[in-house]
């Protein structure tokens, strides 16, 4: 840590953007037993800055299947306890893009990530992306919602910096995942190093790098128990932009269990195959275990919170001492 960056670890620790994430609850809200406005509850208990929210979390009681009244209900109940809402799908597909910014100013999100889901080589899957962003623009650039793309396991980060630069979209910026760039055969420092430049939102796990062949997949894990540089890419992080901080929200995102294999590969040509894939999803246990791994999932999320609270008071400690020499 240099004199510049302690200053702004100083200056900028208190007013952290954390927010609660909610596949930190993903079990739970795939069982109903935790729902939108319950998120809401425990980010208020927990002193944070938000959520973000998947439009299908909650199942049959999600945010995509609510009424107006009720979608307006949720947006009141966020506003009294003063929370941001960030609202986040798994396409950018014109369609669904259009649903969820219907559904975003509704509730009074202030952001929309999404990430593209396609099968093909990747010169094909670019181009799809490419006309999906110009949708965006052409249907939502003028809005006040701000839009962001995630690295999400199988685009690499030049290939992303690139899109969004090529976009035209003066609100569409990047989000970085702790972990989702080792799929594409990446690894975190020299991500974030090449996506810097367009990072407003973030996520924040920790995972278990697996070799799998000349690629990578990764297994997500309690924080502080996995491979990746948390400590440092939590630093770089905060200390992005000079007269202001560059990130507006950090969503802690634990995903103990949770499984991607490798799609980007050090021996693949020029236009490698990117293979179709669902949505994120960890399996849940046997019946008989459902009961204990649900409350072990609350568990998790706490104890990330208390972790990433904890790494923060650290990082003040050494800008301290940095500061007083």
């Amino acid at each position: 840590m240099n004199i510049n960056q302690a200053k702004k670890i100083i200056e900028r620790h208190a007013r952290l953007p954390l927010y609660l994430h909610a596949y930190s609850y993903h079990m739970n809200m795939r069982m109903e037993q935790i729902l939108p406005a319950d998120l809401l509850d425990i980010a208020h208990q927990q002193h944070l800055h938000g959520v973000k929210i998947h439009i299908l979390d909650g199942e049959s009681r999600s945010l995509q299947q609510m009424s107006d009244d009720e979608l307006a209900a949720f947006r009141h109940k966020a506003e009294q306890l003063g929370l941001d809402i960030n609202l986040e799908i798994s396409s950018s597909a014109p369609a669904e893009i259009d649903e969820a910014v219907a559904v975003a100013e509704k509730i009074g999100a202030t952001s929309l990530r999404f990430y593209p889901r396609y099968e093909g080589h990747l010169s094909v899957v670019l181009a799809r992306i490419r006309e999906d962003l110009a949708h965006l623009r052409q249907q939502h650039g003028h809005r006040q919602l701000t839009f962001t793309i995630e690295q999400h396991e199988d685009l690499k980060s030049g290939e992303l910096v690139q899109l969004v630069r090529e976009s035209g979209i003066a609100s569409l910026s990047l989000l970085f995942d702790f972990g989702n760039m080792i799929n594409a055969n990446e690894q975190p420092l020299e991500a974030l190093d090449i996506m810097a430049p367009l990072i407003t939102h973030v996520h924040i796990k920790d995972a278990k790098i697996v070799q799998e062949g000349t690629g990578l997949g990764h297994i997500a894990c309690a924080s502080g128990s996995g491979d990746m540089p948390f400590e440092e890419m939590l630093k770089q992080l905060i200390c992005l932009g000079d007269e202001k901080p560059q990130v507006v929200a950090y969503g802690m995102e634990e995903e103990v269990d949770y499984y991607a294999p490798a799609f980007r590969f050090s021996d693949e040509g020029n236009d490698p195959w990117i293979p179709w894939r669902e949505m994120s999803e960890t399996p849940l246990p046997a019946p008989e275990q459902l009961s204990l791994r649900l409350a072990q999932e609350k568990q998790d999320a706490l104890k990330q919170i208390e972790y990433v609270r904890a790494i923060l008071n650290k990082l003040v400690a050494q800008a301290k001492e940095i500061l007083s020499k």
